[in-house]
């Protein structure tokens, strides 16, 4: 029997649930706070280039994300890169692209290089995530390679990524980390490689947006929702704080290769820019649905739903998240041959991604793009910091790591803050996780918190829309 279902928020996740539960005869109303869809997969101006608001890439061995640019008319399009990593520690830069560089690593004797290599190798084989959740971090990686090696470089890039949460997290997330990196290697390719569509998530994201709309999905952009409630059988009311609605008379295409946001209207598609703005005033009465699907992070969703049980409120809002600082810098000139460069000194950001040692320079019109992300807790007081306050201190951390860098080829700089990416994945975890069915009667809250077993990542969303679409819809 069709339903009328509405999905709060259009990531990824979003997005592929509406994609399914349109092609089994529902209807979908896609409702986004923000101004264009996509979520941490959104992309955005910088400069005079349209790319990624954060940094993302495609692995050989990600099977949902292939299979659904397969879909969207896009499996063409995918670029694949040899790409190379890099290494600074102790004030120096090295290459980790091999196993000869590897060992030659300087900062670790051969005794420990055999015992980093043989963890490596041990967790790849290891099937029994769950047990992993019982043992922290630390004592499983210090236990595998040594107390040196955990010291000298395992320490510093848990820290860049958890800080100090590190001491609460489970050995089930390192185990996600290297089984995701041995996929790749395994997945048929000569050699590891990484990939991206050309014109970068924009392109994704607008193939997505008319494949939606094709199927009859509506999507409501500044849509921020406020509350939703059960009033009754096949009666979820949806109260927004703001309705708008981006609308053009005449379905037409922006050939200004800026990104353009794409919207339903009646008997057709249009793809609209900004100046196209209908504004709506605010809904009186909510809306209401047969079935709602949350699919923003789970202290959020707490808020919206008053019906919840007390376990599940407690349960939802005691997930915590980390946070993160990201930079996207467009510059004349890259800062390494390297597409990641951990860091193990202190720095004033995680790592280096050079975008532009992975996506041909054509794309940003022969210049450069990094990422400099920081991985952050939530009520971190970097996320207060002004723009020009972050620049100065990441660019200051970019003239200590490359003596070659300098301020007159930066052409811009913007800053994405967002304080909840992903879960923390503290020991024992998923014991703790509240169902995707909530005790409300056709409410379903499913998000990043539901990826036990792997790292958040486009692939990982799209494999868990998947199973919770089978789970929950497929036989509906």
């Amino acid at each position: 029997m069709s339903k009328n279902i509405a999905i709060v928020g259009s990531g990824f996740l979003g997005m592929t649930l509406a994609l399914r539960l349109a092609d089994s005869g529902h209807r979908v109303a896609i409702f986004e706070s923000a101004d264009r869809i996509g979520g941490l997969a959104a992309a955005w101006e910088i400069g005079d280039i349209t790319w990624d608001k954060h940094y993302h890439v495609t692995l050989a061995s990600d099977g949902h994300t292939r299979k659904l640019l397969e879909e969207i008319g896009l499996g063409n399009e995918l670029r694949w890169v040899e790409t190379k990593t890099g290494f600074f520690t102790d004030g120096k830069l090295y290459s980790m692209s091999d196993t000869a560089e590897f060992l030659k690593f300087p900062p670790l004797g051969l005794i420990s290089k055999l015992r980093l290599g043989a963890t490596i190798s041990y967790a790849s084989r290891v099937k029994d995530w769950k047990s992993l959740e019982k043992v922290s971090v630390e004592e499983w990686l210090t236990k595998l390679s040594g107390r040196k090696t955990f010291q000298k470089i395992w320490l510093p890039l848990l820290r860049s990524k958890l800080g100090e949460a590190y001491k609460e997290t489970s050995a089930a997330f390192i185990w996600a980390t290297i089984q995701r990196m041995y996929a790749a290697r395994n997945s048929g390719m000569k050699k590891e490689q990484f990939g991206y569509v050309r014109g970068g998530y924009a392109r994704v994201l607008d193939e997505m947006s008319r494949e939606l709309l094709r199927r009859g999905v509506e999507i409501r952009l500044n849509s921020p929702v406020e509350l939703i409630e059960n009033l009754g059988p096949s009666s979820i009311a949806v109260r927004t704080k703001e309705a708008r609605r981006y609308r053009d008379v005449k379905p037409r295409r922006i050939s200004t290769g800026k990104l353009s946001n794409v919207f339903a209207i009646s008997g057709g598609t249009a793809v609209v820019s900004k100046s196209n703005v209908t504004e709506f005033p605010s809904a009186v009465d909510a809306e209401t649905f047969d079935s709602v699907i949350l699919t923003c992070p789970s202290t959020a969703a707490a808020k919206m739903l008053p019906q919840l049980s007390k376990i599940e409120r407690s349960s939802m809002r005691s997930v915590r998240y980390q946070g993160i600082v990201c930079a996207s810098v467009l510059m004349k000139c890259p800062t390494s041959r390297f597409y990641v460069t951990n860091i193990t000194d202190d720095a004033p950001f995680t790592g280096v991604i050079e975008m532009s040692a992975l996506v041909d320079k054509r794309e940003f019109e022969g210049n450069s793009l990094i990422y400099l992300p920081k991985y952050v807790a939530p009520d971190d007081g970097i996320f207060e910091k002004p723009d020009i306050e972050i620049r100065r201190l990441f660019l200051d951390g970019l003239k200590k790591m490359y003596p070659h860098f300098s301020e007159k080829d930066v052409l811009a700089f913007r800053v994405s803050r967002v304080r909840e990416v992903f879960p923390l994945p503290i020991l024992n975890y998923s014991e703790g996780l509240a169902p995707m069915r909530t005790s409300i009667e056709g409410v379903y809250v499913v998000n990043s918190s539901h990826i036990v077993n792997g790292t958040l990542n486009v692939n990982e969303t799209v494999g868990l829309a998947e199973r919770f679409f089978a789970e929950h819809f497929g036989n509906n």
